[in-house]
């Protein structure tokens, strides 16, 4: 038999992962402990992703991996002995709390403190990640329980104090009854004292400062206890449910279709579907601060900075002074409403004024004037979801009995991505999106060179990988689709789906065939490298240049469009 190399195992782990996620699915539900559950573990673990650490090693605890799934589900999941997936419930007037985790657009109600149920507005994406996430929680708890449980002595002395201090709610105060907690904690988790200290601190903040999660001793206690009762009874077993309306919501893109009425309709009533439109998916901040920082800043007589990148930084903490002035002069902020997550920014061009623009920002006036485009900024969407989401809004509409098309002159992808060649911070251009475990390639005609970006930035040209989740990638896999013929510069979960949908409306004749095309993402992480994985944490202020870097080239380019050409027409 041929042997397999270290890549082919790691992918084919991903297959089976995504297999066995799509068939519990559509089998309605199925308990981690079980066989299907088991087998998911065993993909995982084969992965062994690098956003999870040591979640292969059963003698300690991943806490990096725990952070960063913590902060991506709702609070009290270490709880719960019921979890439900749904398309849609209407828990409005019930007195189910609602949540939304620290670090991930979902919504979910705790139907009781052992019963959560998730609402599943975001298609596949959303259901692999969940699942992904559960899974390391299954694995991670069962290191928990073979460490407190012991044959012949019962549960561990530190078992019993973690117990003690978590049942009788008894408040702890920094000193050295907490150092001892810690300690005790530790000892547990089979991890040091310092890297204990390092989880605890950190998930304290958001429980103290967002109440996000319930602390560690808590989370620690819950997954313990209910690996304790899944063993005296089956009946206390984890059981993840997917109703009928999640199977009917699957590849139907019906939050996608409500969200991309929506904004069509505002673009309707507002009559400027005949005016050029710039499609952006990118953040809700940085086109906006750009266009109107400068502005803003000179309206409260304050100094404006020479470096665009020192002034973005001033009007950071001025959000209310922003948005005012903004919807003075062209602005409007539409909230989604259809459950998609996905806000948008319609910004009109015309109204922009370049006395209280930002000198640096070199935007084409002219073409502006004769055009009159418009801007509408997308929030980002998650994994397939940008898929659905651009296909709808591509779509013609009608409207008494007509056929309206919006006028799209370009789309713009401004993303967030793991960098191969590079760390966080650098900047990759897309030549093409390699959708990863398909046949589906996509070339792209990217209106963004890399002699655009100042050299203050690193740059990287190449294709990239568009992944099934952050959670499900490797080192190994990484390294085949970066040292190989493939050359990939990047990974990232958005672009291939988006570019799917772009050549989609080109061959139905919804968007031109050149139409413009503007690909870049900054780089978040690195996921080859120990320390710059998104486990790791946020970039911080170091993400503020490349981020406004590549907003500044977008607006720059898109409005240049049609601009030489309309020049050279005019008589001399």
């Amino acid at each position: 038999m041929q042997q397999l190399s270290k890549s082919q195992k790691a992918r084919h782990a991903i297959r089976t992962f995504k297999t066995l996620a799509d068939s519990v699915v559509l089998q309605g539900s199925y308990r981690p402990l079980g066989k299907v559950g088991q087998k998911l573990s065993d993909a995982l673990r084969q992965l062994s992703p690098e956003i999870y650490g040591s979640m292969t090693d059963d003698r300690i605890v991943e806490l990096k991996g725990l952070e960063y799934v913590i902060d991506r589900m709702p609070r009290g999941i270490e709880n719960c002995k019921r979890i439900i997936l749904t398309a849609q419930e209407d828990f409005h007037d019930t007195s189910f709390e609602k949540i939304m985790p620290l670090k991930r657009r979902r919504i979910s109600f705790a139907v009781s403190d052992q019963e959560i149920c998730f609402v599943v507005t975001r298609g596949k994406s959303e259901i692999y990640d969940i699942l992904t996430h559960i899974t390391f929680l299954n694995i991670e708890a069962y290191k928990i329980h073979s460490q407190i449980c012991h044959r012949t002595e019962g549960v561990s002395s530190e078992w019993a104090e973690l117990e003690r201090l978590v049942t009788t709610s008894e408040v702890i105060e920094e000193g050295e009854k907490l150092e001892q907690a810690i300690w005790n904690l530790s000892i547990i988790l089979g991890r040091t004292y310092k890297e204990t200290r390092e989880t605890y601190d950190y998930l304290e903040n958001g429980r103290v400062q967002h109440g996000t999660n319930s602390g560690l001793f808590h989370i620690v206690y819950g997954v313990g206890k209910r690996v304790m009762a899944e063993r005296l009874s089956e009946k206390n077993e984890l059981t993840v449910y997917f109703t009928p309306s999640l199977l009917d919501m699957i590849d139907h893109q019906k939050y996608a279709s409500i969200w991309a009425k929506s904004l069509k309709d505002r673009l309707l009533d507002a009559g400027v579907y005949d005016r050029p439109v710039h499609i952006i998916s990118a953040n809700m901040h940085s086109i906006r601060n750009l266009l109107y920082g400068a502005g803003t800043l000179a309206g409260i007589n304050e100094d404006i900075p020479d470096d665009i990148y020192d002034m973005v930084r001033k009007v950071r903490d001025k959000e209310y002074e922003i948005r005012n002035f903004a919807k003075q002069h062209g602005f409007v902020f539409v909230e989604d409403k259809s459950g998609s997550n996905i806000d948008a920014n319609i910004i009109d061009l015309a109204t922009i004024d370049e006395s209280w623009v930002h000198p640096a920002l070199t935007l084409d006036y002219h073409a502006i004037g004769k055009q009159k485009p418009l801007v509408v900024v997308m929030d980002y969407a998650f994994g397939n979801q940008a898929y659905e989401i651009m296909d709808e809004l591509l779509n013609p509409v009608e409207v008494e009995g007509q056929i309206k098309t919006l006028q799209i002159a370009s789309i713009s992808i401004m993303g967030k991505a793991g960098v191969l060649p590079g760390q966080k911070g650098d900047i990759m251009l897309a030549t093409a999106h390699v959708l990863e475990g398909t046949a589906n390639n996509y070339i792209v005609d990217n209106y963004l060179k890399s002699e655009d970006f100042p050299g203050i930035v690193t740059v990287y040209k190449g294709p990239m990988l568009t992944v099934l989740g952050t959670s499900l990638q490797n080192r190994d896999v990484l390294e085949r689709f970066y040292s190989s013929s493939w050359k990939a510069v990047g990974l990232e979960m958005e672009g291939g789906h988006y570019q799917k949908a772009i050549s989609g409306a080109i061959i139905r004749g919804h968007i031109q065939a050149d139409i413009k095309t503007l690909y870049a993402y900054y780089a978040s992480d690195n996921p080859m490298l120990s320390g710059q994985t998104l486990a790791s944490g946020p970039m911080g202020d170091e993400g503020v240049v490349p981020t406004y870097m590549i907003s500044k080239i977008i607006l720059e380019k898109i409005t240049s469009i049609g601009g030489a050409e309309q020049k050279s027409e005019e008589p001399q």
